[in-house]
């Protein structure tokens, strides 16, 4: 009978979710999701001074914003203490880990010979237990640590799921501290615990923790546990070609949400960062669980470019329903200030933009003339609202004041005020914007007068 599938998302809560994160959570739960099995999602707050009640409630925010929802979970380290120290108990019982006296400075006094003689700096095993060996006398007012004790023999190795065979010699791993002077468990071990007790069959991560799992295979085999699987992702490179950065990026979800992206399109995007299906570009959440595999994961660094999301945000701009995209502007030009009360019909003003825009802020910014007396920038009204203008707009004033309200009848009132001023459409229509609307450019000019209405164009129009 196979196992039952079981993956996790494990993240740090010492800052915001950010788009690295968002990827190996999204990639765990698709995993999880193409398979039938659970996907668990943990946070490892045992960081207590960096770990903060906010930034547990981003990650859950970001998550939710996503529709990654977890199967188990959430579930926290640092309400698992007990159970970390049972097995820490456990492992000192069967010799698998031990007491280290070693000081701080004493292990920085060893780590300066050995730099000295050319050698890597290490833990030089002074209180592991061997057959024969005399321990040094225990020091007084010293609290120990507790050390795992990793074999010397060999070697550990495992075929990861995207980066293929790794192995290590044991010897090149030291003596592992486990457990601090006052109690607490460490990364490595607390993960292990956690991986074992969670049932965890395949571990997919970012490739920063491949350092750390020779140490976990170690441990999770010194408790006769089974080892998962390991999928190890490659990082995320900028549009720069440099390591993603807050200071350079926008690396967090909730950053995403602000500047206008879709979920649906953060997650098309973030599918096709490191892996493929074929030629395929657009694809539903769906569509995407039905086709995710680990074969097709690139082990290479994967490049973040904002051109093809913002390309990916406009389709999905363009799919969405109307009443949730009104429902979305809304919200953003409540709090720009921008009241709607009075103004013309929200939906009816987003369907004419709505095929324009890569984000929701820009289709924002295109529609809140709309609703608020434009500020006509000075260069714009020089260009643009004097002379032949001026008299074009007011001949075509009185037109307005009884036309039918329709883009056929009013763009045959233009059309007449173009004749009879002697001027070309961009002549009376460029300032016609500029006058309503504060800008040079807009959709057809019939249909922005039909949605904005007689009396504000009439008032508009002074």
């Amino acid at each position: 009978m196979t196992t039952p599938v079981r993956t996790r998302f494990a993240p740090s809560p010492t800052g915001y979710l950010h788009i690295g994160g968002a990827r190996t959570a999204l990639f765990s739960w698709a995993f999880a999701r193409r398979h039938g099995g659970q996907f668990v999602l943990r946070i490892e707050d045992t960081d207590v001074a960096r770990s903060t009640p906010a930034a547990v409630q981003a990650i859950l925010d970001g998550m939710q914003w996503l529709g990654l929802e977890h199967d188990e979970g959430p579930f926290y380290q640092m309400q698992r203490m007990d159970r970390y120290k049972e097995v820490l108990q456990q492992m000192l019982a069967a010799g698998s880990a031990y007491l280290c006296y070693t000081t701080p400075e004493e292990l920085e006094s060893i780590r300066e010979a050995q730099r000295a003689r050319g050698e890597k700096p290490r833990y030089d095993g002074r209180w592991r237990p061997e057959p024969g060996k005399t321990l040094p006398g225990i020091p007084a007012g010293v609290q120990p640590v507790v050390r795992f004790r990793n074999p010397v023999e060999g070697a550990v190795g495992w075929d990861d799921l995207v980066k293929g065979h790794i192995e290590i010699a044991n010897a090149e791993l030291d003596d592992l501290i486990i457990a601090r002077p006052d109690g607490t468990p460490t990364y490595n071990f607390c993960v292990v615990v956690d991986d074992l007790d969670m049932g965890i069959t395949h571990v997919i991560r970012g490739d920063d923790h491949v350092n750390n799992t020779p140490r976990q295979i170690n441990i999770l085999r010194a408790l006769n546990a089974p080892v998962p699987a390991y999928a190890h992702l490659s990082m995320i490179l900028g549009d720069d070609g440099l390591k993603l950065s807050k200071r350079r990026n926008s690396v967090a979800v909730t950053d995403f949400d602000e500047k206008g992206y879709l979920p649906e399109a953060i997650i098309n995007y973030l599918a096709r960062l490191g892996w493929s299906h074929g030629d395929d570009e657009v694809f539903s959440r769906e569509q995407f669980v039905e086709w995710f595999d680990l074969d097709h994961i690139t082990p290479s660094a994967a490049q973040f470019n904002t051109e093809k999301l913002n390309w990916l945000n406009a389709h999905y701009i363009k799919q969405a329903a109307p009443a949730r995209l009104t429902a979305d502007i809304a919200g953003r030009l409540t709090a720009r200030g921008i009241s709607l009360e009075g103004g013309p019909d929200l939906e009816a003003v987003l369907l004419l933009y709505r095929e324009h825009v890569s984000t929701l802020v820009e289709l924002a910014d295109a529609v809140a003339p709309y609703f608020s007396q434009p500020q006509i920038d000075e260069a714009l009204a020089a260009q643009h609202l004097g002379g032949a203008a001026s008299a074009a707009l007011a001949a075509l004033r009185g037109k307005l004041e009884s036309v039918a309200w329709e883009k056929t009848a009013l763009s045959a009132a233009i059309k007449e005020t173009c004749t009879e001023q002697g001027l070309k459409m961009p002549q009376v229509a460029i300032p016609l914007r500029v006058k309503l609307l504060g800008v040079p450019q807009t959709p057809s000019i019939d249909a922005v007068l039909e949605v904005l209405g007689r009396d504000r164009v009439l008032a508009r129009l002074g």
